[in-house]
């Protein structure tokens, strides 16, 4: 196994970056061991929750019964982690794309392994992440001094890949017995440098947000972005060594995709900005998505925002969908702070008083009902116990609601008319940033007052949201969703290569 954290796209990194590396590695082995040796048993079944609609099946590892067999000449790994809902749901885009084109996802999710060193690393790591991001949220100093220099200075440098590259050498193993010609595409950095260190020989490495980094860096795996912006920081390694100029990844290692979206969103977005733009003339309440991640982290701003739009939920000028995931207790901490939620609220959560899957619930959804509410008004509550329904079910809600309001993350790349509240870390604000050029989002609002000023802009202005999703459209038509759908092709033409 060469060293891939010593050079970098030929970038020699000194013996100190190489030596720190190294011992990142080494504190990891005494942690958690070391199983590189292990033959771990590989058992593949079809997802019990997004089977149907995204054809995943699910890759396990560890000592278990060995079941079922790869389609080499069909099959594509669709190689993730859990760290937020993020990369789960660039995953499902992919999967979503390679089932469209006729092809078969193999879900392996490297958290999800807890026999393995691989999984015990980047559980660690994911707490450390999780923390971070809470703790941003809460103080102020933290998230100046700490946490913003760190997602948006740190992970860019060259040295905080190689310490990377080490570690993820660790990862390798649950690799061991999949076949290597299968394409992987990897929708975090990990799973990719984990396939490269594995001998796997056809990996793409889909780099998520819109601020080059170097963290992202998977030396062997092409990586395709969704910006051309990204485009150009990746080719230069813009900033990677603070203000020198590094060497520059070579053409054949990058490619330009565009966003990374799900094939039922991107076939669907002339469909539903017409609704949209129907519902917003002849007077409907206007729908409101908020999508509460990273284990609340942003609960107090969504507070806030529900708040406001509470009387014109009362007035029927809005409606509200509640989504917090897999974290009830946020849904109960928003009840809490706010008494009339409990009057207002229609609680859909698990698989509802219908004991039907979200799969099954799916066209009662979009079709604008549920467990026998209207979900053209009032206020909505959704929440699932496992991360895939959880997930999922924005990708279901995008479709019907009418202004979708996150953090500028993931979502900055899907194709729905957008509110942009604060971020979490300071590489998401480019995600903003670029959504607000292309036209289907604000810009980010990064206090409550200007988050409100935008809601009041949605509300009061029926052109903010038509022009919204009029440049949705031509963005379709510019070819801007379809990143998802070019990343499958790309992988599936390596192999032949």
């Amino acid at each position: 196994m060469s060293d891939r954290s010593a050079v970098i796209f030929g970038n020699q990194m000194p013996k100190k970056v190489q030596k720190k590396a190294a011992a990142s590695k080494k504190k990891y082995i005494k942690k958690y061991g070391d199983d590189s040796g292990a033959d771990y048993e590989i058992r593949i079944s079809p997802n019990k929750y997004l089977g149907d609609a995204l054809g995943i099946m699910n890759v396990k590892v560890g000592n278990q019964e060995i079941s079922g067999e790869f389609d080499e000449k069909k099959g594509i790994i669709v190689g993730n982690i859990r760290m937020g809902f993020g990369h789960y749901r660039i995953s499902m885009a992919i999967a979503s794309a390679a089932k469209s084109m006729g092809y078969t996802p193999y879900w392996m999710d490297l958290n999800s392994y807890p026999e393995t060193t691989c999984t015990k690393v980047i559980g660690a790591q994911n707490d450390l992440y999780s923390l971070g991001s809470r703790l941003s949220q809460k103080f102020k100093l933290f998230n100046k001094f700490v946490w913003e220099p760190i997602n948006y200075e740190g992970f860019r440098q060259l040295s905080y890949n190689a310490a990377d590259q080490k570690n993820s050498e660790l990862m390798a193993t649950v690799y061991k017995n999949v076949p290597k010609n299968i394409p992987v595409v990897a929708t975090h950095v990990w799973p990719a440098q984990a396939a490269i260190h594995a001998g796997m020989k056809n990996v793409v490495n889909a780099v998520p947000d819109n601020w080059p980094m170097a963290l992202h860096y998977a030396e062997g795996a092409l990586h395709t972005v969704q910006t051309w912006y990204a485009y150009q920081g990746y080719r230069i390694g813009n900033g990677f060594n603070k203000d020198k100029v590094v060497k520059a990844m070579p053409e054949e290692a990058l490619m330009y995709t565009g966003h990374y979206v799900d094939h039922e969103l991107v076939a669907n977005i002339e469909a539903d900005c017409d609704e949209r733009i129907r519902r917003s003339e002849e007077g409907k309440p206007m729908r409101f998505l908020l999508t509460i991640g990273g284990a609340g982290a942003q609960k107090e701003i969504f507070k806030e925002i529900i708040k406001y739009l509470l009387p014109y939920v009362k007035e029927k000028k809005a409606a509200i969908y509640v989504n917090v995931g897999d974290y009830k207790n946020v849904w109960t901490a928003l009840t809490e702070e706010i008494p009339e939620l409990k009057g207002y609220a229609k609680v859909h959560f698990g698989e509802g008083i219908e004991n039907r899957s979200l799969q099954e619930r799916m066209p009662d959804m979009l079709k604008g009902r549920l467990d026998g509410a209207d979900l053209g008004e009032g206020i909505h509550a959704f929440w699932h116990e496992n991360i895939f329904e959880a997930v999922y079910c924005t990708n279901i809600l995008m479709r019907i609601c009418d202004v979708l309001v996150t953090k500028p993350s993931e979502l900055s790349f899907y194709p729905v008319p957008k509110l942009f509240i604060r971020r979490v870390g300071g590489h998401e604000q480019w995600g903003a940033v670029h959504s607000a050029e292309i036209g289907d989002g604000t810009l980010e609002c990064r206090d409550i007052p200007h988050t409100i000023q935008m809601l009041e802009l949605f509300l009061k202005d029926k052109s903010y949201l038509k022009s919204m999703c009029e440049n949705i459209k031509k963005n379709k038509k510019m070819g801007i969703y379809d990143g998802a759908y070019r990343v499958v092709e790309e992988a599936m033409k390596m192999k032949e290569r």
